[in-house]
């Protein structure tokens, strides 16, 4: 059986030093490390959460870790601009394992065009099924294709999509 592993799947995002990332959703930081190392010094970083508590435990990892270029932000990713990041300052936006908890998708998918450079990346890994009482309740899935519409819907091309693990989906789309 094989879950998201973050340095297996962020070999798929093709990041490159200097590159300035989001991390919608970034929980505990499972995938700030990764990150980190894939845009190197030049790069940045931006771990958005909506939870403050888990702000502060991603701020308290990044110094732990010496992750100079990690920026952990408190933010409402459902709305335009609740990011708090500058229109069209990101090449990458990674969203892993949190597009099905989001109540205003469309919402998080706005914010997300809002905040890419024009031919930016937007990245979703999602559970493809609701598995052994991990992940979401199956009336909470979000399907490939159901998320490959909505981002389609909003003028994103869909280039990719790639192994995530047995019980995800990945897809990259380009705005």
């Amino acid at each position: 059986m094989r879950f998201v592993i973050p340095e297996k799947v962020v070999s798929h995002f093709h990041i490159r030093p200097g590159d300035h990332v989001a991390d919608f959703g970034a929980g505990s930081g499972y995938f700030m490390k990764p990150l980190s190392v894939a845009v190197g010094e030049e790069g940045v970083v931006y771990a958005c959460e909506i939870q403050k508590n888990l702000v502060e435990t991603l701020t308290n990892v990044a110094d732990k870790e010496g992750l100079t270029n990690v920026r952990p932000i408190w933010c409402d990713l459902e709305k335009v601009g609740g990011s708090k990041i500058p229109e069209g300052s990101l090449d990458i936006v990674i969203v892993v394992n949190s597009f099905f908890q989001f109540e205003q998708k469309q919402g998080t998918v706005n914010e997300i065009k809002r905040v890419l450079r024009s031919g930016g990346k937007a990245i979703i890994i999602d559970w493809s099924e609701s598995f052994g009482g991990l992940g979401p309740q199956p009336d909470s899935v979000i399907t490939q294709d159901s998320t490959e519409g909505l981002f389609v819907a909003s003028g994103f091309t869909t280039e990719t999509t790639f192994d995530a693990g047995d019980h995800h989906y990945g897809i990259t789309f380009r705005a």
